[in-house]
């Protein structure tokens, strides 16, 4: 990867991957290294996911999808399963033998025993999706012993693709972003967090502006990554899906993502869901992760 970003160029463009030697698609060079061939064959899969999405999506209206309801009670619609569907088949033949998670796949927990798993949320904001609001993605990773190393959420209606590879940066439609540069919390920080939690917040001290919310956990995390918010907050119990992608897509921007207790995230673990979390640019994280402790215990 150079340090331009030019090898990640086409991620958001091509549709089609060279075997053997790079080569131009108009004015782009297409990725010449294994890796770069791979996150591109990635990044367009999930971006194909999204045209599939887009054909039951209806801006400002219900979706021509069927909905059911899983046993939980949440819903799930026809999309979320065509989704899931096509990427399973697009993205097994780029790493034949790696697990599979998904948010609508039955879990099979020989996931556990692989080192290489790809984490999938078919749509992530499915009431959003639903209702006609533009803030839903289709969010993939592919996790290896644990931690994410290529993290793609693509959010077809807002027309944003965010991309990243572990060590080599964020993109944002092909640009490179980075976390807000904002050195301490202030009445016109932008959080995006639950209401209640944000009032938990105000009363340890801490002045912020609360952010409209925002249905797509994975678009929260990945506009902490652009800059568009200063920070952003999640209650306990999101899973692998939601974050995976942004995970990466947050660090590789200059930020964190850590629950409370400020540990690493780990991924593909039996139990899929994680405490409540922060996301942050790293230089104002461990004074927000100590106000969340704080919040968190009145």
């Amino acid at each position: 990867m150079d340090p331009n970003g030019q090898g990640y160029a086409c991620i958001l463009h091509c549709s089609t991957i060279t075997k053997d030697v790079p080569t131009l698609h108009g004015n782009i060079l297409v990725p010449e290294t294994h890796e770069q061939r791979f996150a591109a064959a990635f990044a367009d899969a999930v971006r194909r996911a999204g045209d599939i999405a887009l054909t039951y999506y209806r801006r400002g209206a219900r979706t021509r999808a069927a909905i059911s309801h899983k046993a939980g009670g949440s819903p799930v619609t026809e999309a979320d399963y065509s989704v899931d569907t096509f990427l399973k088949k697009a993205l097994a033949p780029l790493m034949p033998g790696a697990g599979w998670l998904s948010e609508e796949t039955e879990d099979d927990p020989a996931r556990l025993s692989r080192e290489s798993v790809f984490v999938v949320d078919p749509i992530d904001g499915t009431r959003a999706f639903m209702n006609g609001h533009d803030s839903w993605a289709v969010a993939a990773a592919l996790v290896v012993r644990g931690r994410p190393r290529i993290g793609v959420i693509h959010a077809p209606a807002l027309e944003k693709t965010y991309v990243a590879v572990q060590g080599s940066g964020a993109f944002l439609n092909n640009n490179a972003i980075r976390v807000s540069p904002l050195a301490a919390m202030h009445a016109g920080a932008k959080v995006a967090a639950p209401a209640i939690f944000a009032e938990r917040l105000r009363q340890t001290g801490m002045a912020f502006a609360l952010q409209p919310r925002i249905p797509s956990l994975a678009l929260r995390i990945a506009r902490v990554a652009s800059g568009e918010l200063d920070a952003g907050f999640a209650s306990k119990n999101a899973n692998d899906w939601d974050i995976a992608a942004a995970d990466l897509i947050l660090e590789e921007a200059g930020g964190r993502l850590s629950t409370f207790d400020g540990r690493e995230i780990l991924y593909n673990r039996k139990d899929t869901r994680h405490g409540a979390l922060i996301a942050a640019p790293l230089q104002i994280h461990e004074r927000l992760n100590a106000a969340a402790r704080l919040a968190g215990q009145s």
